[in-house]
């Protein structure tokens, strides 16, 4: 079982294979507060993807315009992509940044 790191408030902020100062209490992962705690990390990383990927889309596109790359360089389907997201974002034009999700316009 974890050891729970616990923020002022009570609510599970960290879990850890060993005790430490903050973390001393064990607890089954399959307790309610900890499935909660999996759920918060799983919904930050999940925003976190979303925004890793536009980094990774405008670093593919500055190399490709300073010709450090090449787009045939990649595999054919990370070409297909690249290029499918170009599409939409040019479709988009300068209302692209409104964008909050896939389904959500501000």
């Amino acid at each position: 079982m974890p050891y729970v790191k616990r923020n002022a408030e009570g609510e599970v902020v960290g879990l850890l294979d060993y005790a430490e100062d903050g973390a001393g209490e064990e607890i089954s992962l399959d307790a309610p507060e900890i499935q909660a705690f999996f759920a918060r990390a799983r919904q930050r990383l999940s925003l976190s993807d979303a925004e890793t990927i536009r980094v990774i889309d405008d670093l593919v596109n500055v190399l490709i315009d300073k010709n450090l790359l090449l787009l045939t360089d990649l595999p054919q389907s990370a070409q297909k992509k690249l290029m499918e997201r170009q599409r939409i974002r040019s479709e988009l034009g300068g209302v692209g940044y409104l964008m909050v999700d896939e389904e959500d316009i501000l």
